[in-house]
């Protein structure tokens, strides 16, 4: 286990310096950073989902996403460390699975929406994308092992199965891009 805080500000950032979880330092805008920084946000905005009236089956399966969000945090954190494994990426395509299975075949694009809890899954799926770009980023300067990006992509597929999942549950439905609109 890390250190405990128990003064919450060091004023050792104030620098716009970072400690990473090796102890060392790096700039506040370092890819890293911008990575692990961006995967906070996705579980933070996955908090978003968990604070909505959604079904038990959703809950869990997001609670236990959460966990392995920060365990993928600690593992761009520090720089070696292996947090995320295939058994994490299975666990995902098998949720995946378990959702997709009894939802109508996509036949038109779907817009964020369909009530509250969806469209937060849907802004949780969007910034889940941009942590999976920004973790290639990384990549292309510093190692970052493959199963973090195939986490962050399978989670994204995730989450969008969710926000369906959650649109017929709350009544409100998927709402369907209506590219007819421009002609005529």
């Amino acid at each position: 286990m890390g250190n405990r805080l128990s003064k919450i500000y060091t004023r050792t950032g104030d620098d716009g310096s970072t400690g990473l979880g090796d102890g060392s330092r790096v700039a506040k805008d370092s890819a890293r950073v911008t990575a692990y920084g961006t995967v906070d946000e996705a579980n933070s905005a996955i908090g978003l989902v968990l604070a909505c009236d959604i079904p038990d089956e959703v809950r869990r399966v997001l609670v236990s996403v959460q966990h392995q969000m920060f365990d993928l945090g600690g593992e761009l954190c520090i720089p070696g460390h292996a947090a995320i494994g295939d058994a994490d990426i299975q666990r995902l395509e098998d949720q995946l699975d378990h959702f997709n299975a009894d939802l109508p075949p996509l036949k038109d694009f779907i817009l964020p929406g369909g009530g509250v809890a969806a469209a937060h899954c849907h802004l949780a799926r969007t910034i889940c994308r941009r942590a999976e770009r920004e973790v290639v980023t990384l990549s292309h300067h510093d190692a970052v092992r493959p199963e973090a990006i195939r986490f962050l992509n399978r989670l994204s597929d995730l989450l969008f199965v969710v926000a369906r999942v959650l649109a017929r549950a709350s009544g409100h439905g998927e709402v369907l891009w209506n590219h007819e609109r421009r002609k005529g």
